[in-house]
């Protein structure tokens, strides 16, 4: 897959994590929101690299390749939303996950996602 291509799934993705918030489907939403990240990082791999990106699901991994020079505000994000990845991926708790994920939780995450993608695009 090309870059253009990983960057085309990104935005698609962040449409899907904003109708899944629409919908009330909020921790879904969350999931979304670091599968869209996940495919910009990838874009930008691409990009530097001109190789394939490495199959993994760890945005922090990534961001160690890429070194785009994030701002420290949004790799604080990206250390949040890559640690709830695996919860919103695999929950235990089906109840928990309902209650930790509300809608102000998930709009915030929905939010900064959308900021970081943007950022990522532009670089």
């Amino acid at each position: 897959m090309d870059k253009d291509e990983w960057f085309n799934q990104a935005d698609y993705d962040m449409d899907t994590a904003e109708f899944m918030f629409s919908g009330e489907r909020y921790f879904y939403s969350v999931f979304m929101c670091h599968l869209s990240i996940e495919k910009a990082l990838k874009g930008l791999y691409i990009r530097k690299f001109k190789d394939a990106p490495p199959k993994t699901h760890n945005l922090l991994y990534l961001l160690e390749f890429i070194d785009p020079g994030l701002p420290e505000d949004m790799y604080d994000f990206v250390f949040t939303l890559n640690r709830v990845s695996v919860l919103t991926r695999y929950p235990d708790n089906l109840q928990k996950m309902l209650k930790d994920y509300n809608k102000e939780k998930t709009n915030e995450i929905l939010g900064k996602s959308k900021e970081l993608l943007r950022w990522l695009k532009e670089k």
